[in-house]
């Protein structure tokens, strides 16, 4: 569970109560702004509100294993409003699929991950 700071709670399904904590962190920074959180295949994926970016977090020790990014992903015309804000994941874990949109977004949009060629 998150409430928009950089700490995720753990909580038991049954009872809801709070099992652990832990603060996500890039490197020695703390990430803030989480929400919709996703789990996909071993990593937490949040939503940076108000940004484009996805962090690909682990939950072991809370630090953020890699950047989603989707600026490119909704043409300028769609961001016209202010809400305009990516703030929707969705995985398919049986057919390994990966699903973003956003507030006032026409679309849903499946995606693919591909790693960053660095240069």
């Amino acid at each position: 569970m998150s409430d928009g700071t950089s700490a995720i709670r753990v909580l038991d399904p049954n009872t809801l109560a709070e099992k652990r904590r832990f603060t996500v962190h890039d490197g020695n920074t703390s990430v803030d702004q989480l929400n919709e959180l996703e789990f996909v295949d071993g990593e937490i994926f949040a939503n940076v509100w108000q940004t484009d970016r996805i962090a690909r977090i682990s939950p072991q020790s809370g630090r953020v294993v890699g950047w989603i990014d989707l600026k490119d992903l909704l043409s300028p015309i769609y961001r016209l409003e202010a809400g305009a804000v990516l703030n929707g994941i969705a995985y398919d874990s049986n057919r390994k699929r990966l699903f973003v949109t956003g507030k006032l977004w026409p679309s849903v949009f499946e995606i693919r991950l591909v790693t960053k060629q660095l240069k």
